[in-house]
């Protein structure tokens, strides 16, 4: 099965159920899931009154934005050294297209709001399951989201969720790398009153 045939049979469901295409508009535009999952990462830092778990905590918050730093650093290297992959829209004949979002203009290859998304939920899974699962689930309905509104074809988004499990492995190795800088970061916001 080709990427194009997922993506039409993805696609196809899109434009018949209203609901539905209100709903991965919302749930899967470019803002919603990743406020939410920002909104998480404070309330991690913020949350537990037991230190030990807050400094984990605070050390999954800094995991995440490393990883988030990375997963963007490989979309832009993707990116910069392949030819941009048109849109589904863009190639496809119209009556062969559900667009129900706005035609973003930049490439289709890798998925933007997929990698971003990724590179969040990973390593917070990997450290505090129980929220991470929420943010990989955040995660996988907004990447089908993203194939159902017409604009991404399946490998792109599979190809973003690479770019942020790539991600967050560079951040796992940076944070061992680094974990004695981090250590003292932690010190001087807390210093700060800043955690």
């Amino acid at each position: 099965m080709s990427d194009t045939s997922v993506f039409q049979w993805i696609n196809g469901l899109s434009g018949h159920v209203p609901f539905f295409d209100e709903f991965f508009k919302g749930f899967a535009n470019d803002y919603f899931a990743l406020v939410v999952g920002m909104l998480l990462m404070i309330w991690l830092w913020f949350a537990s009154r037991d230190p030990a778990v807050r400094d984990r905590n605070q050390r999954t918050v800094i995991l995440t934005m490393i990883s988030i730093g990375m997963a963007a650093t490989a979309m832009v290297l993707i990116n910069n050294n392949m030819e941009p992959r048109l849109r589904p829209f863009d190639v496809l004949p119209p009556d062969q297209v559900n667009v129900v979002f706005y035609r973003p203009l930049d490439s289709s290859f890798p998925a933007n709001y997929a990698a971003i998304m990724f590179s969040m939920a990973f390593p917070v899974l990997f450290r505090n399951w129980r929220y991470g699962l929420w943010l990989l689930a955040f995660a996988v309905v907004g990447g089908f989201g993203r194939i159902y509104m017409g604009v991404h074809y399946p490998l792109d988004v599979l190809a973003g969720a690479g770019c942020g499990l790539l991600g967050c492995g560079v951040a796992y190795f940076l944070y061992w790398v680094f974990g004695w800088f981090i250590t003292l970061l932690l010190k001087v916001f807390r210093f700060l009153a800043l955690a």
